[in-house]
């Protein structure tokens, strides 16, 4: 296979890998196929929610076959089974309900960075536009919350491609917008305690961002919607952030308020240590999370979100606690 290199792969995906515009959202609307949004768990509330309902009754989705009895719908008998057993057995259904999908998608600064493809932010965006439209595609009801740090949009649930490119439209406005300094700055938290508002019982959710603001707030969060919704977290992950590369070497300049420090990067055991930390984290992190019954995936934005996603569905095996692919190579300037 010829590997593309990164200006051919940006052509690809029409954009900069910077900033965001409307035509290289709106691709994402012929490749829904890479993505599921089907339920994957059972919930116990009975409100809205394209959720399998506990209650058996007529519906879309087959459950299960049992004998027939009284007061049974003649027209849901299974005529395959009663013919082989002798005795007459019905079909059961569960009742597929409407279920709202809310997104939110962290634009913040710590996601304006990309050190090979694009940065964390139009990946995020890219992903965001992607359950969109496949939301879009399933007749469910769309929207969510955006964020860049210092502003925070609210987008309510609506059916159609107006929801859609509504959303879309918020994503581009955020991005591209400089962060002005002297704003007063929205956590994560904030977002995801704004975005527990918002959601209803029964609902699908999809949280895209790096986590690097994790903390206690945003855990309570998830931990009261996991309770009547399903929670799919999408860590989007930058290969810098993982290791760095054996090749580089050289002094590097770190600003931290009025401090600067400079880390000379060439030493082995430094880059040994810094990876084993990174790796140590991210997986005291996932074990967190699975405890706590969230589904997690990791998106780098080193390659296309596309070739990622067929990766992984092409390989069942692989976890969604790990990434869909190894990150790519890091490319010096």
């Amino acid at each position: 296979m010829q590997v593309q290199t990164v200006a051919q792969q940006l052509a690809a995906l029409g954009a900069d890998g910077v900033q965001l515009d409307l035509p290289q959202l709106l691709k994402y609307q012929h490749h829904t196929y890479v993505l599921d949004l089907a339920p994957q768990q059972v919930i116990q509330s009975k409100l809205a929610g394209s959720y399998l309902a506990r209650s058996k009754g007529r519906g879309m989705e087959f459950d299960e076959v049992r004998h027939y009895q009284l007061g049974d719908d003649v027209r849901t008998i299974d005529w395959r089974v009663t013919a082989r057993t002798g005795k007459v057995h019905t079909k059961l259904f569960r009742e597929e309900k409407e279920r709202p999908v809310f997104v939110l998608t962290d634009l913040s600064p710590s996601m304006h960075f990309g050190s090979v493809l694009l940065t964390k932010a139009v990946q995020a965006a890219h992903l965001a536009a992607l359950v969109g439209w496949h939301a879009r595609e399933r007749g469910d009801k769309f929207g969510g919350i955006l964020f860049n740090g210092q502003q925070i949009r609210e987008l309510k649930p609506a059916s159609r491609s107006v929801s859609v490119l509504r959303y879309l439209q918020q994503l581009i406005e955020l991005n591209n917008k400089p962060v002005a300094p002297e704003q007063q700055p929205i956590s994560l938290a904030d977002a995801v305690g704004q975005l527990r508002r918002l959601v209803r019982p029964g609902s699908l959710v999809y949280l895209i961002s790096d986590f690097s603001a994790l903390d206690a707030n945003v855990l309570r969060h998830l931990q009261s919607m996991r309770m009547h919704n399903e929670i799919r977290l999408c860590q989007i992950f930058d290969p810098l952030e993982l290791q760095i590369p054996a090749a580089v070497s050289g002094q590097l300049a770190l600003q931290s308020d009025a401090v600067v420090l400079q880390l000379d990067l060439t030493p082995a055991a430094l880059k040994q240590r810094y990876a084993l930390q990174q790796q140590l984290q991210q997986t005291e992190r996932m074990q967190y999370w699975r405890s706590m019954g969230l589904r997690h995936m990791q998106i780098s934005n080193a390659s296309s979100l596309r070739s990622q996603l067929a990766a992984q569905q092409h390989n069942p095996a692989q976890s969604h606690s790990t990434p869909f692919n190894t990150p790519g190579t890091v490319h010096g300037e």
